[in-house]
């Protein structure tokens, strides 16, 4: 069994790198988060190309080089005790074959973000590392809970997540355990058959997505059907699920959870046994709740639904 290491706890004046890893972002979108992670007694320390932009069919947060040198940068500085995105987007994967870990294996820790930030959580738990997938710097335009800061806040400080939520009709119900892993689905979908890509087995996957057609979500979900996800899980977490399909058609678009992707999910997973949660609050939606990718869970489903946190603090 892999061993994980988890960050210490976060001390009160202790520096967290706010970076831009993909998209840009305009400082406006930053200023109420950077002022409530002071108002917590940290320093957010920026990144040189935090505010950066560089136009290339996207427009990104810098070229590749500069998003490397800055994530290089918060990994590996001793003064540094967590790393923040500003955003998601695209672009994380341009940085995965040049990051270095040389000081950060001395010195782990948080690395936060959600989305497109996916891919640097599967990297640094190849590596060993466990992250928070959990809101960025900047809010979408649906905004965000206060709970879904304070929740990241609160695993900063030393605190265990343990959530209890409503149950969801395509719930299968059942108990399961194991680490937990995934994040955006779009970004498990694309780090398939690369040195990157999450180890699947015996965990309990995680997924939340936004934007996508509905051919395009069943397409995901089949790649990992066919590649063999299914058969090593021991549980499935399916979170917010919005923004799906064709606006004029969908009568759910603006709904966190779509009631159509989730019977597509369901219909296709239908023939496995382990538990599901569907409805679990976090994604792309405004109640975001925090995950620790890397940490043993335990996910219980009936009437009522929890999922737990090992305690990784001593």
């Amino acid at each position: 069994m892999q061993n994980i290491t988890f960050p210490k706890p976060l001390k009160k004046g202790s520096k967290i790198a706010i970076i831009s890893p993909a998209g840009s972002v305009e400082i406006p979108q930053l200023d109420k988060t950077l002022e409530l992670i002071k108002s917590e007694g940290y320093e957010p320390i920026l990144g040189e190309n935090l505010y950066t932009k560089y136009q290339n069919g996207y427009s990104y947060a810098g070229t590749e080089k500069q998003r490397i040198n800055d994530i290089n940068w918060a990994l590996n500085d001793k003064n540094i005790s967590a790393i923040w995105a500003s955003r998601g987007g695209y672009g994380c994967q341009h940085l995965l074959q040049d990051l270095k870990l040389t000081e950060f294996k001395k010195n782990p820790k948080w690395y936060i973000g959600y989305s497109d930030n996916t891919v640097i959580q599967s990297y640094l738990l190849k590596k060993g590392f466990a992250s928070i997938h959990g809101q960025t710097i900047k809010t979408s335009s649906f905004g965000v809970t206060e709970e879904s800061y304070d929740l990241i806040f609160d695993i900063l400080k030393g605190k265990n997540p343990a959530y209890k939520i409503n149950s969801n009709p395509n719930n299968r119900v059942g108990e399961a355990s194991g680490i937990l892993v995934g994040g955006n689905l779009a970004l498990i979908y694309a780090l398939l058959g690369t040195p990157y890509s999450f180890d699947f087995t015996d965990k309990i996957l995680f997924i939340e997505d936004i934007g996508e057609n509905f051919y395009a979500l069943d397409r995901m979900i089949m790649s990992l059907e066919l590649a063999g996800v299914f058969k090593k899980i021991n549980g499935l977490i399916i979170g917010g699920m919005t923004n799906m399909g064709k606006e004029t058609e969908n009568k759910d678009y603006e709904e966190s959870y779509d009631s159509f992707a989730y019977q597509i999910i369901a219909e296709r997973l239908s023939h496995y046994d382990f538990p599901k949660i569907f409805g679990f609050p976090n994604g792309h939606i405004f109640d975001n709740r925090p995950l620790i990718i890397g940490s043993e869970v335990k996910m219980k489903v009936s009437k009522e639904v929890e999922v737990e946190f090992s305690k990784f603090y001593s």
